[in-house]
């Protein structure tokens, strides 16, 4: 393989919205060829998995425009605040959808989205000694102002993601990757402040207009 294998060779920004824009890309092939590459850039994201101390999971439901449907989540959020940290940036969601804090915090599971056409990229934390945050709630705006929220057994849910009741892939991930760490008594999970390469650099800097 030669030294420029994937070069990219040109860019043009086709759009730049407010949370995502798309680029198409040349690129230059292993084999010299060049192709066009269209992918959309995205700030990346987090989520929780707040786990109580009786082995149960805060499950968001939320209405999404891009599948038509309802969906059991987690508390996540996008990186779209500047220079916050991607640990912080998880508190953060935890406290302002829920109202929960946690003692307790590892990383879970990192993850690209779908590595074929975006970079968007996404980090799951597990929360633990949960408590109460003195906050005052708002109901959030547009799909955010019918949330609804269920304490689910683990168990029951890593049941629900096997049958396909649970389809979003960071709380399936979450899901999935809790069970595993409980089964190893929670002993090898990375600390919040682990490294994190794959988060898109658009969230770690300003965007000029």
């Amino acid at each position: 393989m030669s030294d420029n294998a994937y070069d990219v060779l040109s860019t043009t920004v086709h759009f730049s919205g407010r949370v995502i824009s798309v680029r198409s890309d040349q690129v230059r092939m292993p084999d010299g060829k060049v192709a066009t590459r269209d992918i959309v850039e995205h700030p990346g994201a987090v989520g929780v998995v707040a786990l109580d101390d009786d082995d149960r999971v805060l499950m968001i439901r939320q209405y999404r425009p891009a599948v038509a449907a309802y969906l059991w989540e987690l508390p996540a959020g996008l990186l779209d605040e500047v220079g916050e940290s991607a640990a912080d940036a998880a508190a953060r969601e935890l406290a302002e959808e829920v109202g929960i804090g946690a003692r307790t915090w590892a990383v879970l599971v990192d993850a690209y989205t779908s590595s074929g056409m975006t970079d968007e990229a996404y980090r799951v934390y597990l929360a633990r000694d949960l408590s109460a945050k003195a906050i005052d709630f708002v109901a959030g705006p547009d799909e955010e102002s019918d949330m609804q929220e269920e304490w689910v057994p683990l168990d029951d849910a890593v049941a629900r993601v096997l049958a396909g009741e649970i389809t979003n892939g960071l709380a399936a991930m979450g899901i999935l990757a809790t069970a595993v760490a409980r089964a190893a008594g929670y002993a090898d999970l990375r600390g919040v402040d682990s490294p994190w390469s794959a988060r898109p650099l658009h969230s770690l800097t300003p965007q000029t207009e």
